[in-house]
């Protein structure tokens, strides 16, 4: 069984985050990391290769992006995954959800994949899409936002928590599968894992490789876009509430009162 995990750099949520003067975001010049969320779908990964009786399952992740972009792959060799595949092109850079689909669904058609994984979201975009517009491209039944997952051969079976209600779907390979951040616990990198992830092949890839034109990727083939942005507003002092006349109660529940928070 060959399972592809779709990986993704993001900014870190704790840098100043920026953008560049084409309105897109700055992916060279902050700090980033493998986004949080697609933790969950490289441990679900592990966990399915793991529990593969055959003992022949493979992870593989899949990332598009700069250079620096590696590093969310190593991330995910670290964690245990086999091999990574890093798509890198400066025709991509500017590419939206439609155009980012296509690149990793050529590249995923190359890897043969039983499986394709996501996460739930991207922690900087949240948008939620690629794993519908991967399943489309790729002729595949899509089963998202997975709370619990069990294989067993060529049968997938999830659990999905809805806000009213609990839904089991079942459902074969191949297929695009998500998973929420309620699915399992990413584990942490071993030293061993560290190691051993230094001696595992990336394969990287450029659109020429993937058979895609350039003008169907980037900002100008992208169906949306940034026209303006504005940076956050700086935090304003907190209000200090003394007790000195036995008053601090009152002016608590003002000010509680003031913010509608009773």
């Amino acid at each position: 069984m060959k399972i592809v995990v779709c990986v993704k750099y993001v900014p870190d949520a704790a840098a100043h985050r920026k953008f560049n003067a084409d309105y897109t975001v700055d992916r060279v010049g902050v700090d980033g990391m493998l986004s949080e969320l697609d933790e969950y779908a490289v441990e679900e990964a592990l966990k399915i290769r793991d529990a593969d009786e055959s003992g022949e399952a493979q992870v593989a992740v899949l990332t598009m992006g700069p250079d620096i972009a590696r590093a969310a792959i190593l991330k995910s060799l670290q964690m245990g995954a086999d091999s990574g595949v890093h798509i890198i092109d400066e025709a991509i850079h500017g590419s939206d959800s439609v155009a980012t689909s296509l690149v990793l669904a050529e590249a995923v058609k190359r890897q043969g994949a039983e499986i394709v994984l996501c996460g739930m979201a991207s922690t900087d975009g949240s948008m939620s899409v690629i794993p519908a517009m991967l399943a489309e491209r790729l002729g595949m039944p899509q089963v998202t936002f997975a709370s619990e997952v069990t294989v067993e051969g060529d049968t997938v079976r999830v659990r999905r928590d809805g806000d009213a209600a609990t839904e089991i779907i079942e459902a074969t390979t191949p297929l695009v599968l998500s998973v929420t951040d309620q699915a399992n616990e990413p584990r942490y990198p071993s030293f061993k894992g560290i190691m051993a992830a230094k001696k595992k092949p990336v394969e990287e890839l450029t659109l020429a490789d993937l058979g895609i034109a350039e003008g169907d990727v980037g900002l100008e083939a992208s169906w949306t876009r940034v026209e303006a942005y504005a940076e956050r507003p700086p935090r304003s002092a907190g209000t200090i509430v003394t007790d000195e006349d036995g008053a601090g109660a009152d002016q608590l529940v003002e000010f509680l009162a003031a913010q509608k928070f009773i």
